[in-house]
């Protein structure tokens, strides 16, 4: 047993050390097919390390479809896409018990037909797009790592990485994700357009040759066990206890909230906010080479853990408010150590 456990010291240790150049391999090949981005990248590649999920709002047209598929082929996974529509079903999704005949006893028999979330990494694309009740077959994949179908569980491969895309811009046609679903997404990220610059290099690779060609850089056994190394990274207690307060302070009624959050705020973010701000943080130490949690990296992926757990009423909405604005103007009010 405790040869075992020697191995798992040293496999863990080793891939410490090897942590920092695989994020660095993993962004030079996705930056070979997708033109800058290269902070949307960096918060995927978190949500990943970290074992969570990740929503991806943005136009069409910004390739997110093309990341999702192209970090796939970097990591050696097994890849899906749903296109979300108005009448996709929870079984389209999770999949459904069939009956068949049993060629070798002539006998029927049911057998459980897997549905696309049975793979690494899938794309929900246009998640918006689908009623509520479609939108939650994902909820307990999302959570659990395994669906339940007829009463029966079934286990999802690890890893498993939902990476859910909704257009900000249609409204009409479109669900609101609830809450609790939205909870469970780790990061938000935005996709902003590219610059003038990014815009010449996209137009010129996407016209003209072949596809680029990417390299394996991890497997799924490597991303596993990076998921469970970031969970072993120390957060030191000052870094806890700002991550709490931050998370706290966006609270309307909390004692210490700041005015600003009491006036524009309808609800505020929960507790998986908090342990989203530290694994995060975790993963952006790793990624620069430190073994410890810094305010800086709490600061860095504040962000995206926020804007969807910030809820506004109609006072913030009336004053041209946002989740970001007022994210970033809690950032400011909540003293870091």
């Amino acid at each position: 047993m405790k040869g075992s456990e020697t191995e798992d010291v040293a496999e863990k240790e080793a891939a410490l050390e090897r942590f920092p150049q695989q994020c660095e391999e993993l962004a030079t090949e996705l930056g070979r097919v997708i033109v800058g981005q290269r902070e949307v990248v960096q918060h995927v590649l978190t949500t990943l390390f970290v074992g969570g999920h990740c929503l991806l709002e943005g136009v069409p047209g910004l390739a997110k479809t093309l990341l999702v598929r192209t970090l796939a082929r970097a990591l050696d996974l097994s890849f899906k896409r749903i296109q979300f529509t108005p009448d996709l079903m929870p079984m389209d999704i999770l999949g459904a018990d069939v009956l068949e005949e049993n060629r070798s006893t002539g006998r029927r028999e049911i057998r459980f037909l897997r549905g696309p979330v049975f793979a690494n990494i899938l794309l929900a694309d246009e998640i918006n797009r689908t009623p509520p009740k479609t939108q939650a077959a994902l909820l307990e994949a999302m959570q659990e790592h395994q669906v339940t179908v007829g009463g029966q569980g079934y286990p999802l491969p690890e890893p498993f990485f939902v990476l859910a895309t909704q257009n900000p811009i249609e409204q009409e046609g479109t669900y609101l994700l609830p809450e609790a679903q939205l909870d469970r997404f780790l990061f938000l990220v935005r996709m902003e357009y590219p610059d003038e610059e990014e815009e010449r290099q996209i137009l010129q690779r996407t016209t003209t040759g072949p596809e680029v060609g990417v390299s394996t850089v991890m497997t799924a056994k490597d991303v596993v066990l990076a998921q469970q190394v970031v969970r072993d990274v120390p957060a030191p207690p000052d870094v806890v206890d700002y991550a709490a307060r931050l998370v706290r302070a966006s609270r309307p009624g909390e004692q210490h909230a700041p005015e600003f959050i009491r006036r524009w705020v309808r609800w505020g973010a929960g507790p998986r906010a908090g342990q989203a701000l530290l694994l995060g943080g975790k993963v952006r130490a790793l990624m620069d080479g430190r073994f410890a949690v810094s305010p800086q990296d709490v600061r860095e992926v504040a962000l995206p853990v926020l804007r969807h757990r910030i809820l506004l009423n109609y006072h913030a909405e009336a004053e041209g408010q946002d989740p970001d604005s007022i994210a970033t103007r809690l950032l400011q009010s909540v003293q870091s150590p």
